[in-house]
């Protein structure tokens, strides 16, 4: 997204719609919060994480809502921003250029959503 993004903002805009989704699809939207929660939780490796390497993925297939709720949660479960730089660079070696520019964007939505919290 070559725009500055209100993260914060970004993330009601989402939530938002994805009522309007839940509505609109009950089951369906039951049954991924259902896989989000079993995903999400303590296992071989901690929520934290879980949450960073979902920030990677966000990353790699430039998903703007995804590096959003996956910043608020990596900074939930104690996320630093060292350990978010970390992942960046390891995000950036496997995606190359455009996983880059997303990087970026990442960390801007990391350091926009910590800074509200």
């Amino acid at each position: 997204m070559a725009q500055d993004i209100d993260w914060p903002e970004f993330i009601k805009t989402l939530n938002r719609r994805g009522m309007k989704l839940r509505e609109g699809n009950p089951d369906v939207m039951a049954a991924f919060r259902a896989l989000d929660q079993a995903a999400s939780k303590d296992g071989a490796l901690d929520s934290k994480t879980k949450e960073l390497m979902c920030m990677a993925i966000g990353i790699a297939i430039r998903c703007d809502g995804c590096l959003a709720y996956h910043a608020k949660a990596a900074i939930k479960y104690g996320a630093t921003r060292e350990e978010v730089l970390d992942m960046i660079g390891v995000a950036v070696y496997m995606g190359g250029g455009p996983s880059n520019i997303y990087g970026a964007e990442a960390l801007d939505a990391f350091d926009s959503l910590l800074a509200a919290s």
